[in-house]
Formats: structure tokens, sequence, C-alpha cells
């Protein structure tokens, strides 16, 4: 019988998949690109802008430098995906930069990978989604203010589209991300013809402003200006963010994986570069301007100007004789940055998949949800995203600030772990020619790792003013995940079969004890059950909460002749667990090799507010003797006719009826072993009667 949830989870998420549909969820090259490279594509549309954004602090001197730094971030970006070339084949198994660091340099470094990555997987998802919102309010200026509320709300619809499947998420994000490569490129094309062959003349519109340094900054020279050109270019280097992802998604990739793997990233890196440097010349040549504080540093421009994003200024000029243009521009850039996140989707349930199969995370997040994706990691992530894009209010440029740093620790690691994984290699390789491709490999990986470091250093040199926040979590998840592993190996000692003697003896005993307050049915259960359970000693125990109920349930006791010997505990203060806690220590005291195993009758309703009229004390009880050792707990559920779900078949057509003529059979007793509750079922307080004798107190002794 369907759960009342499971209609609505059904129509949000789909149909559940069995585990050996896995196979078909695995991504041909078309779809890869989309889901796991949309990130750096992405990173095209808001990249330049933040070169342009930071050269502007020198005013228009220093916007002619934007193309030369654009070269760089380029040249730096083809370096990097050369080098993860190499780590998808040496390591296909989806760890990614957590893996190479983690076996090449050891587990404390891996843990730092992880920790840049997670928090760079979180920035990329808030990122994306704000940077997304942002394009499209420069189309749409009357979606000005709630900024806010639209990123949140894209960040939950993208939850809900991956909690789907990796495969459908896919197929869903496929069309705006090839939508945004045509249009860029075909935006690119469309703009080089007007201007070269037609001799268009094409000005933004901030081109005709004038863009003025930032007080301090009218004259840079010497080591300011490098110092600017180095920050400009750390934040350009926030085109690379996203090329790690392949790296990390390499299982979902249909076979040959890893080739198909590199083969994606080197489609990745061609479409990104082509599209990188074809905005910055079309910034240059459109007189594309950014400023920091527009109301200052543009003379010339409106009192009421709101500066709009450098690609929709430059579409806007491209386009200003085919406005479709730049609608389909700002609607597909706005569609794929908020879909760029999809590859934190999928790149931090895996990672955080494969840190809980090593005990560095809850063991939860290794768990596959009904349609195969990591589900909770899914929704842990989209709930931290939130918590960022809240507390910066959905800026994208303070954002961004955090974003790169993550990143390019990570880049570092996984290319010195390289650098060891070939040359480990060597020393045993005597084949030439596969010394000669592990030589080369790693060659790659060193010119990979020189780019990298030398990114790493300028970014931290020029935005440790933000960065620090980043830092900061990387930190916290560390020593968090250091914490979650010493609990689990501390777990682990003490579950291992010992060799000790004391460790595997069994108990000498097994004394039995059934909590009663009034011999009603589930309480008669209960009694039935233990004797069934042949202990050694039994015994029932009740409280005395209230001396005319005790005294009346002793008379009824001896009246219908209960062979079960009946002990009363007192109970001054009219407490319940107290004195059986009490009661169930001394007996662990006073023969430590035996065990004590508690009865709880309870009895079972079908309505959530129902358990409103009835007191958890079962509950509690057996939570407080989940901490004892030595003490076993089974609940003995008593069903009341509002548990059950439909309605009973006849007798003549229920399943194990019993023919005519035949005696009816016993009902079967149904009981529950439980260290902590009764499972899913509603409960009651232990043996109390809610009928009309119930005297709305809290009755169980």
């Amino acid at each position: 019988m369907p759960m009342p949830t499971d209609l609505p989870k059904r129509i949000l998420i789909g149909r559940a998949l069995r585990s050996d549909k896995l196979g078909e969820t695995l991504l041909p090259k078309r779809i890869a690109l989309p889901v796991f490279a949309s990130d750096a594509l992405s990173s095209v549309a808001y990249a330049p802008e933040e070169i342009l954004l930071t050269l502007s602090l020198a005013g228009a001197s220093a916007i002619h430098f934007s193309w030369q730094i654009g070269v760089v971030v380029a040249i730096v970006m083809l370096a990097v995906v050369a080098s993860y070339r190499q780590n998808v084949h040496a390591y296909p198994s989806g760890g990614g930069d957590y893996e190479v660091a983690t076996v090449n340099h050891g587990p404390k470094s891996g843990l730092v990978v992880a920790s840049a990555l997670l928090v760079d997987y979180i920035l990329t998802v808030a990122v994306s989604t704000t940077s997304g919102v942002a394009n499209v309010v420069s189309a749409v200026p009357s979606l000005r203010g709630h900024e806010l509320g639209l990123s949140v709300t894209l960040v939950i619809v993208l939850m809900g589209m991956n909690l789907r499947g990796v495969r459908e998420s896919g197929s869903a994000f496929a069309i705006p991300t090839y939508a945004f490569m045509v249009g860029v490129m075909g935006m690119v094309g469309y703009g080089l013809v007007r201007h070269l062959v037609f001799g268009a003349d094409m000005p933004a519109e901030s081109a005709g402003f004038h863009l003025e340094a930032t007080p301090g900054n009218e004259s840079l020279a010497g080591f300011a200006l490098v110092f600017l050109l180095l920050k400009a270019f750390s934040s350009g280097c926030a085109a690379l963010t996203g090329v790690e992802a392949i790296s990390n998604g390499v299982p979902a990739f249909r076979k040959p994986k890893s080739k198909n793997a590199a083969t994606t990233l080197l489609m990745m890196a061609g479409f990104a570069v082509v599209m990188f440097m074809g905005i910055i010349y079309l910034a240059h040549l459109t007189g594309t301007q950014m400023a920091e504080n527009p109301a200052e540093q543009l003379v010339g421009a409106p009192a009421d100007y709101h500066q709009k994003t450098a690609l929709a200024q430059i579409s806007e000029a491209v386009f200003s004789n085919f406005t479709p243009g730049f609608y389909f521009i700002a609607a597909v850039t706005g569609l794929i940055l908020v879909l760029a996140a999809n590859t934190a989707f999928n790149g931090f349930p895996v990672l955080g998949s494969i840190l809980a199969q090593d005990r560095y995370l809850p063991r939860q997040l290794h768990t596959r949800g009904d349609r195969l994706a990591f589900s909770n990691g899914i929704i842990l992530l989209a709930l931290a995203a939130i918590l960022f894009i809240v507390a910066f209010d959905a800026d994208p440029t303070r954002l961004i600030q955090l974003y790169i740093v993550g990143v390019f620790v990570s880049f570092n690691m996984s290319q010195s772990g390289m650098i060891r994984h070939w040359t480990r290699l060597l020393r045993t390789e005597t084949d030439p020619a596969k010394r000669a491709h592990m030589q080369r490999s790693r060659a790659i990986n060193a010119f990979g790792l020189v780019m990298t470091s030398a990114v790493l250093i300028v970014v931290l040199a020029t935005k440790i003013s933000h960065a620090w926040i980043a830092i900061a979590t990387m930190v916290a998840l560390f020593v968090l995940m250091k914490a979650i592993r010493r609990h689990y190996d501390r777990v682990s000692r003490e579950l291992v079969a010992a060799e000790e003697p004391d460790d595997v003896v069994l108990p000498t005993r097994v004394h039995a004890i059934v909590l009663v307050s009034k011999l009603h049915k589930p309480a008669l259960r209960a009694l039935a059950y233990a004797r069934l359970a042949r202990a050694h000693t039994l015994e029932a125990v009740s409280v005395n909460v209230d001396p005319a109920d005790t005294e009346a349930l002793r008379r009824e006791w001896d009246e219908r002749g209960i062979e079960v010997p009946l002990k009363v505990l007192d109970s001054p203060f009219r407490e319940i667990t107290g004195p059986v806690l009490d009661y169930v220590k001394n007996l662990r005291r006073s023969s430590p090799r035996d065990v004590v195993s508690v009865y709880i009758p309870e009895y079972v309703v079908g309505h959530w507010y129902e358990h409103l009229l009835h007191n958890q004390s079962a509950l509690r009880l057996k939570g407080r003797l989940l901490f004892k050792p030595g003490v076993m707990v089974t609940s003995v559920p008593w069903q009341l006719e509002s548990s059950e779900r439909r309605k009973p078949q006849k007798a003549w057509s229920a399943p194990g009826a019993v023919r005519r003529g035949e005696p009816r059979r016993p009902q079967a007793v149904k009981s529950n072993v439980s260290g902590t509750s009764a499972g899913s079922s509603g409960s009651s307080t232990p043996g109390t009667s809610d009928g009309p004798a119930d005297t709305g107190k809290d009755t169980t002794k």
C-alpha cells in the first residue's frame, strides 16, 4: 500500500530505479559535455567582465591590457586541461584531485584537496545562479530588487532536477548549453563580419562615457601597475573554474570511460578558449567599459544609469541591427549561468560519497536515492549554496572573490601528486615506449604545476582580504572531517571482535523484566512473549506512581493467578524512568555477567494527530536504556484498529484464513526488537491504556 507521500515524490523525482539499472544512467560525450563542462563554459560569461572591472580601478588607460591578460589566462587553461587529461587516464575511479592527492601525498593532503573542492562546488552553485540572475536582470530591469529570491528559487529548482538523476538532468541541460555556445560563437562571428567586411561601427552603451580611475589610482606605475595587472589576471582565472569536474565524473561516462572523459576535456577547452578570447576582443572593439563604482567613475553617464553586464553590453552593440539576437544572448547566458551549477550538483555528491566511504563524512552521503543519484549530497549542496547566497545578498561580484582559491589549491595538489605518480612508475618501468609516454605526461603535469602555482600565489596575494572566508571554511571542513573519521575509527575499534576471553564468552544468564502498569491486552501479550523467550529469570516490574492503582494491580495479579512474580518500585516523586533505570543498574552491578532484557508493552496508533493524545514515556525510557551496557530492549506492540492502513478482508478470503470447521489459530505475536523505538509506528506510554479506564495520568509503572 503506497504511503501518502509517495505520489508527490514520484511526480517530483520520478519512479524509483532498480540498482541493476545504474548502467542505463551513463552518459555519452554529447550529454557529458553540458553536464560536466557547463561550469567552465559558462565562466567565460563573467571572467572577461571581472578583468575589466579590476582594470577599471586605474581608469581608461589600463583597459587596453585586457587582451594580453586574456591570452595568459587562455594559456593557463590549456595547460590545466592538458594536465587533467593525464589525470583521467591514471585515476579513472572518480576520486579526481582527492584521490590523486591521497594516493601520492597522503590522507592529510587528500583532505586538504577535498575541503577545497567541497567549498568550490558550493561556491559554484552560488556564483552561477547569482550571475545568471544578474544577466537576466540586465535584460529585464523590472526584476531588479528580486535577485535574492530568484537565486534561491533557482537553486531549489536545480536540486529537484538533479534528484531525478544524472541522465535526466543532463538531457534537460544539454539544449541551453549548446544554445549558449552557438549564441556566443555566432555573436563573435557576426561581430567580426560586421566590422571587417562591412566596416560597421558598433559602440557599446558605455563607450561614450569617460572612465576615471578610483581615488588614489590616477597614475599607477611600476609595482602598483604590476599588482593591478596581476589582480586582473587572478580575476580572469575564474574562467578555469569547473575544469576539474570532468576528472571527478569519469565513472558517469560510457565506456571507454577515460578516453571519453579526455575527449570531453579537449572539447571543453577548445570551445571555452574561443569564446573567452572572442568576448574580450569584442569588448575592446565595442569600447565596453565596466566600473567598480559607475556613479563616480563613469563620467557622462545619466544620473539613473544602471550598469549592465559586459556580455549584455557587447551583445547589444553587436546586434544593434538585430534586436532578437540581443535577447537570445541574454536568455541563453542567464540559462547557462544558472545551469552551470549542475556541474557542482554532479561533482559534489560523488565526492561526498567517496569521502563517506572513506569515513570522512556521514555514511548517509554514500547512499544512492530512488533515482540512483546521491540524493543526500544533492540536498546538502543546495542548502549550503543557499546559505552563501543569503549571506552575500546574491551579489555575484562578492561571491566570485571567494571562488577561485579552492580551485587552484586543488589544481596544485593534483598536479604535484601526478608528478610523484609518474616518477614512482618510472622507477620500475623498463619498456622504452611506456617510459617515453610517462616522461611526456610528467612534463605536462610539471608545466601545469608551474602555471597553477603562479596563479595561486597571485590569488592569495591580491585577494586575501576576501579569500580568507573561503580559506576559513576549508579549515573548518578539514577539522570536521578529521573529527568524523576519529568517531568512525573509535566505533570500529569497539565493535571489532577481540581475542580477549571477556569479549567473546557468552553471558552467563539472561534476566528478563516486563514493565507493566495495568493488566490490559498489551501487558498480557508482553508477558506471554517474554515467557516464550525462556530467560533464566523472569519478573514483572511496576512503578508505584499512584498507590490506589498499584494496589488494584496487585489484587488483579493475584486473582488471575499469574505465575510471573510482580515487583513494585517506589517512586516518591512520581517519576517512572529513574526508578526503572536504578533497578536495572543494580541488577547489572550485582551480576555483571548477566544480560538484562527489558520488555516494554506499547500500543500503536495509526494517525499522527493521535500521538499528541499520548505521552511518550516508552520512547524516553528506551532512549535512556540504550546507553546502558548489557541491557537489551524489546518493544512488544499492540496495534489498535486505527493503525490498520486498509480494511480487514472477510475471514473466508483472507490469506491464511481457517477453513470451515477448523479451530481458529490464536493471533500471532508481533514484536519489534529495538534499541531506540518501535520503528516507524506511533507508540504510546508502555503498558498504558487510554480506553475508558484511563485516568489521564502517566501511568507507566
